[in-house]
């Protein structure tokens, strides 16, 4: 490795990550030029070449994130999710906090089957009208959709960035498992979260019989305004999650799953349209894919293979095997370190952006495996699996915990912020917080009782 100004090359290392993760984190610069810079410097300094830092990439990671992405720019189109929460709304007679409610619930589900970044780009303009016609705050409707956009996404592998880095990098982990280990807490932690939140705003939200009665007039079939996409849009989206419950045994990759059914929706939606219309809409199509996201996890992928690259993840996996040190049977092992990665996730999660942390963990724990193994303490595969489901429910609950803690956290901020009802750091710090640790807290006794004893 040569490189450059003969530096020790783990020195330098460490600052170009170090750096690159401080300055994601002050806000002042697109995530994803940050990434891409850090990305860059990893090459220039002799860290990675071009080849390496390819290889650092993760097209599982990539294909799945883009073709998802693909599928629902084009369903948006014909309005469904609009539909979705005017209907919610209207189901409980426009009434705040039955509002509050099924909008959380359509959050939560929409989260884990599509993705909790592309919900909340769905669902909070149109709570912010809602809520406008009401004449009532946003501020609670806002809070209850980050918390539960993160809560749903927890459920699959690709509700959340977090998940979709487990389940592409790790082995063995696929779209059923996190149905089968992790989805069977959510419902309650979602039931559990709904609590504090009506003692801190459901037994005040109060709106006019006249404010009620305008939201009660919205016509939800009005928002489909494609009944032909809809029908293609929901038969593509059917097909393909069936492909992740199915495919995995048959040697599929969730990329491959996603990409197809991107590529088929593409062809259904251009089907009958001329040459040059067909051009325009797919460019259409294209521009409403989250290119900063995929951008961000590509340079990210390259910056984090640079400290694989030099050894300090094994080095970090070591401080971590020490963790199990007086621990005299692998179930002793797989506990200590399920509930250390657990509760260092989540709290890591909320100071950073949940993503690059798992990024980082992921080959991390890997190491820390290799290690216990050459120790004489190697983990079976089902134990192996507890920790990962720990660094799961950490990362993604964790998000929960602060306005950087996830990406949909900023980007419902960012909706609040434009309809001059700004979300402040300090305030939703001290409500979410503590419900993140509560959630934390029920998934920790989960993992305990249902793998460690």
């Amino acid at each position: 490795m040569d490189v450059i100004f003969g530096m020790d090359p783990v020195w330098i290392t460490g600052i170009i990550f170090v750096l690159t993760y401080a300055v994601i984190m002050t806000e002042k610069f697109n995530r994803a030029v940050v990434a891409l810079l850090g990305g860059g410097f990893m090459v220039l300094a002799g860290i990675h070449n071009q080849e390496t830092a390819l290889e650092g990439i993760d097209w599982n990671t990539i294909g799945l994130l883009t073709g998802m992405m693909t599928i629902v720019a084009i369903t948006r189109k014909c309005g469904v999710f609009q539909f979705l929460a005017i209907w919610s709304a209207k189901k409980v007679k426009a009434r705040p906090w039955g509002i509050l409610v099924m909008l959380s619930l359509v959050t939560a589900v929409l989260s884990a089957f599509l993705d909790n970044v592309t919900t909340v780009l769905l669902i909070a303009p149109v709570s912010l009208l809602i809520t406008e016609e009401l004449e009532i705050p946003p501020y609670p409707f806002l809070f209850a959709q980050i918390l539960f956009s993160n809560i749903g996404g927890t459920a699959t592998l690709i509700g959340d960035p977090p998940n979709i880095l487990i389940g592409s990098l790790v082995k063995g982990i696929d779209f059923n498992g996190f149905l089968m280990h992790v989805a069977p807490i959510v419902p309650l932690i979602f039931l559990v979260t709904l609590g504090p939140i009506y003692l801190l705003w459901g037994r005040k939200m109060k709106a006019s019989e006249e404010a009620m009665q305008r939201v009660m007039d919205f016509r939800e079939l009005e928002a489909i305004n494609d009944v032909a996409l809809l029908k293609k849009s929901m038969f593509v989206l059917t097909l393909v999650l069936l492909g992740f419950i199915f495919g995995h045994p048959a040697g599929l990759e969730p990329a491959t799953i996603a990409m197809s059914g991107a590529a088929l929706l593409l062809f259904l939606d251009n089907l009958g349209h001329s040459p040059e219309d067909q051009s325009e809409r797919v460019h259409n199509t294209f521009g409403e894919v989250e290119w900063v996201t995929i951008f961000f996890f590509i340079g990210l992928f390259v910056v984090v293979g640079g400290l694989e690259r030099v050894g300090a993840l094994e080095h970090l996996a070591s401080k971590v095997v020490k963790l199990t040190d007086g621990a005299e049977t692998t179930a002793e092992i797989t506990t200590i370190l399920s509930l250390a990665v657990m509760w260092v996730s989540a709290i890591a999660s909320a100071v950073v952006d949940n993503i690059p942390f798992v990024a980082t963990m992921i080959p991390t724990i890997k190491t820390t495996f290799v290690q216990l193994a050459a120790s004489g303490n190697e983990l079976s595969l089902e134990q192996q699996k507890t920790v990962w489901w720990s660094l799961s429910l950490g990362a993604c609950l964790g998000g929960n915990g602060s306005l950087v803690g996830a990406s949909a956290n900023l980007i419902v901020a960012g909706f609040a912020e434009r309809a001059g009802s700004p979300i402040r750091f300090l305030t939703f710090l001290k409500h979410a917080f503590p419900l993140m640790l509560m959630s934390v807290a029920i998934a920790t006794g989960y993992i305990y009782f249902r793998y460690l004893t």
